[in-house]
């Protein structure tokens, strides 16, 4: 098998890094803010998942100080809204480059709509959504020690939100909510459908 490797501080030699290509495809992190003044923010962030599972707990990476960041610095709290193959354009338009007076839910032609337990909105017509309050907000090193202006922000979900179609006998249907996910290359997602199900047990 003929390998390439790189030592990612000096380049990887190819068209496109390959990193975001290879762990992934990745859940998309819509996550949805208020600002201490009460401005909305909907932004997609690109490296989101779970951490734990009993308290449920998932984290976003801010790759730069960015509204959302000074957002749950201030507040504390945040939504995560699940992205679909239907809303995937205007998930795409909520992270234009526009400033902080910008209500990117109106930018993208969406509905917010209030939480029960935190202050920010929710997207009403994404079909799952996470109440989320702060639990840390990590800044990233190196493992020089050196700091990188990425920060790492775990919430804590307090409350969930899910469209009773998204539950096929009280069981959450992932195989047809029309999950997408992101890619390695520059405007690649993947969609997940029932072609991509299939099960397997656990070893006892």
């Amino acid at each position: 098998m003929s390998i390439h490797f790189y030592e990612p501080r000096q380049g990887h030699g190819l068209p496109h890094d390959p990193f975001n290509a290879i762990v992934g495809p990745r859940p998309i992190g819509w996550i949805s803010s208020l600002s201490a003044s009460g401005v909305r923010n909907l932004a997609p962030y690109s490296f989101f998942n779970a951490f734990n599972y009993v308290p449920p707990i998932v984290g976003f990476a801010s790759i730069g100080a960015k509204d959302t960041l000074r957002n749950v610095q201030e507040t504390g709290e945040f939504v995560w809204n699940l992205a679909t193959r239907s809303l995937a354009e205007a998930m795409n338009a909520s992270c234009a480059a526009v400033g902080p007076e910008v209500d990117e839910f109106t930018l993208a032609g969406l509905t917010p709509t209030p939480s029960r337990l935190v202050a920010a909105p929710r997207v009403a017509e994404s079909p799952v959504a996470f109440e989320c309050k702060v639990t840390q907000i990590i800044q990233l090193q190196q493992a020089s020690g050196e700091t990188v202006p990425t920060w790492l922000v775990l919430g804590e979900v307090v409350g969930v939100h899910i469209a009773a179609s998204s539950l096929k006998d009280g069981i959450y249907d992932t195989a047809t909510a029309g999950h997408i996910l992101r890619a390695g290359g520059p405007a690649d997602y993947f969609s997940v459908g029932p072609e991509q199900l299939f099960q397997m047990r656990r070893p006892r």
